[in-house]
């Protein structure tokens, strides 16, 4: 449960529960102005001719212990994790920088924090402030554990909340009491939280919300399309017909809301000049991929018309090229440069690489240098739960088993995976690419690499070597930082027509094929606004306020809902769960 340190909760509303942040940017789509909406803070004030930024915290507030939220737990997120570089947080250092200066960050009482910026009124900072790039941990609960307080290690640290380390200090509405391995996660509402509705009534409304585990999101899905479950994202393709058919039906007990044009899958190549390259082969791979004709050449070598047409039975998907989503508003269509499905070409673009079968096995060789000789064979990996990506992964295999490139293709669980990016130890990988690429004025740090753990070009510190970036990718680091403080919409335009093009043109990430996500909801849901998107400036459950949904009575057990727990709050001091899997709730009155 260490969220400042990194850790991962297990995604699809777990996160937006336990988190919390200064200014919530999911529920953005209904206001005016794209503005961010005050959670922890209670607004912002531009100070110093807008080089200051001054947060007010909301007052009074407390953690679900009884201890209150002040300035102490902006500052040990910001001193202690984000600055430290042991610390594998979100985002590092490197991040909060504006045209290469660092942004600084001061406590100025108990109840409000300034940054100090090195440029004037940089509006799209405030977007930073936001779900798992900025939500605070409990200090008091987590210092003791950091080695700068008296704790062993980082290692020890990052470990310090394993998942039965209940019930969670977290400000967010529903507390997590009880866990159980591949099985469930109970939460109970949160005494202590700081909202209440238009009437003065503490929110939320539930009392309790069940989490139940399903191996892939596809399960997620068929559990919704059962009425066993309130929520999904319709995102995994093998779902689609099956939603679509069922949707239709007028007794059914859930509802989904498409969203736009930003369920994109792509392959994305290494492109680290040197972290993770421990050996002859990893240097000769690692130069492959950072050759814009070899990923030319991969480019031409796969059939995604045919892959879009192959997943589904409905038009759900289309070739895209990569980059910016066709659903972004800063998409241009005349900026984009698609290699088509051309093996012909592949083989004359590999050929001039000095590529060729020179046995006659149908792969092919290294010509030169210290691989002389052998065969190219590429590794490929997929997340364990991105199983479109997984059937995606099969076909590419056979595509470019067809120009003689042998692919190791392996799927890996999301803990694999991310230990690999951090290392630097993967070659090709087949994702879905996030939010940047669909609203990049919220994500403006994330389209080029400013930072140096940028996506798929990630920079040991302090190694950084001379050509360690192409041209192409320079530009983009300016357009990048233009971008980030451009005012008006037709600048913020053109500059990502131009990004569009030179990453289209180069293949930096290889476009397969997008579609579109589907919210999956219990059709009785109440305050879920009709168009809330799965997938825009959040993930699903940051675009919609859980803590005020509420149901009829009527419809509060129809389909099967059984508190665990009823009427009950949790209590941490003296719980001993962690020991005796005693689940530590207490009665009105108790």
């Amino acid at each position: 449960w260490n969220y400042n340190a990194g850790a991962v909760q297990g995604w699809f509303g777990i996160e937006a529960i336990v988190q919390e942040e200064p200014f919530n940017t999911g529920a953005m789509f209904l206001t005016e102005g794209v503005t961010p909406i005050p959670f922890l803070a209670k607004g912002y004030e531009w100070v110093d001719d807008g080089y200051g930024l001054v947060i007010p915290l909301i007052e009074g507030a407390k953690w679900s212990d009884g201890v209150e939220f002040t300035s102490e737990d902006i500052m040990f997120l910001w001193e202690d994790n984000i600055m430290d570089p042991n610390v594998s947080t979100w985002t590092n250092a490197s991040f909060w920088t504006i045209e290469g200066q660092p942004v600084k960050l001061e406590a100025l009482d108990k109840y409000t924090v300034k940054f100090t910026l090195p440029v004037p009124y940089p509006t799209k900072f405030l977007y930073n402030l936001t779900n798992l790039i900025f939500s605070p941990g409990p200090a008091h609960v987590l210092k003791p554990f950091h080695p700068k307080y008296g704790g062993k290690d980082y290692q020890s640290y990052r470990d310090a909340l394993p998942p039965n380390k209940l019930p969670v200090v977290t400000m967010g509405p529903w507390v997590p009491v009880e866990y159980k391995t591949d099985e469930f996660l109970v939460m109970r509402r949160n005494p202590y939280y700081y909202k209440v509705d238009s009437n003065g009534c503490q929110l939320p409304y539930l009392d309790e919300v069940q989490f139940t585990y399903s191996k892939t999101g596809a399960t997620r899905t068929l559990n919704t399309l059962a009425g066993t479950a309130d929520h999904s994202n319709v995102e995994n393709i093998e779902t689609f017909d099956e939603t679509v058919r069922q949707a239709q039906n007028p007794n059914a007990t859930f509802r989904v809301e498409w969203g736009p044009e930003t369920l994109g899958f792509d392959i994305q190549f290494n492109q680290s000049k040197n972290l993770g390259v421990e050996s002859d082969r990893d240097r000769a791979i690692r130069d492959l991929l950072r050759n814009v004709d070899f990923r030319k050449a991969i480019a031409y070598a796969i059939d995604r018309e045919g892959l879009s047409r192959s997943l589904t039975n409905g038009p759900f998907f289309r070739p895209w090229a990569g980059a910016i989503f066709p659903g972004s508003a800063y998409f241009d269509r005349s900026s984009v440069v698609y290699y088509p499905y051309s093996p012909e070409s592949a083989a004359i673009l590999l050929e001039g690489l000095g590529l060729k079968d020179t046995n006659g096995d149908g792969i092919r060789e290294f010509t030169e240098g210290p691989l002389a000789g052998q065969d190219l064979i590429i590794g490929l990996e997929v997340g364990e739960d991105n199983t479109a990506g997984a059937s995606l992964g099969q076909a590419i295999v056979n595509f470019l088993q067809d120009v003689g490139i042998k692919v190791n293709f392996r799927t890996l669980a999301g803990t694999a995976m991310d230990a690999n990016d951090r290392s630097g130890t993967w070659e090709m990988r087949i994702t879905r690419p996030g939010q940047a690429w669909a609203t990049p004025n919220v994500r403006c740090k994330d389209i080029a690499p400013v930072r140096t753990d940028f996506g798929w070009h990630r920079v040991a510190e302090g190694t950084l070597d001379a050509d360690e970036y192409a041209a192409f990718e320079q530009r983009a680091m300016e357009i990048s930082n233009e971008f980030c403080l451009a005012t008006d919409f037709d600048t913020e335009f053109a500059l990502m027509s131009e990004l569009n093009k030179l990453y289209t043109e180069n293949v930096y990430n290889l476009g397969l094929i997008v579609g579109r996500y589907g919210l999956m909801l219990n059709k009785n849901f109440k305050n879920v606004p009709i168009g809330t998107p799965a997938f825009l400036y959040q993930w699903d459950a940051n675009n919609y306020l859980m803590e005020q949904i509420w149901l009829e009575p009527e419809h509060r057990t129809d389909q099967g809902q059984v508190e665990i727990y009823p009427e009950t709050v949790p209590y941490h001091e003296g719980c001993t769960y962690e020991i005796d899997g005693k689940v530590c709730l207490l009665k009105p009155g108790q």
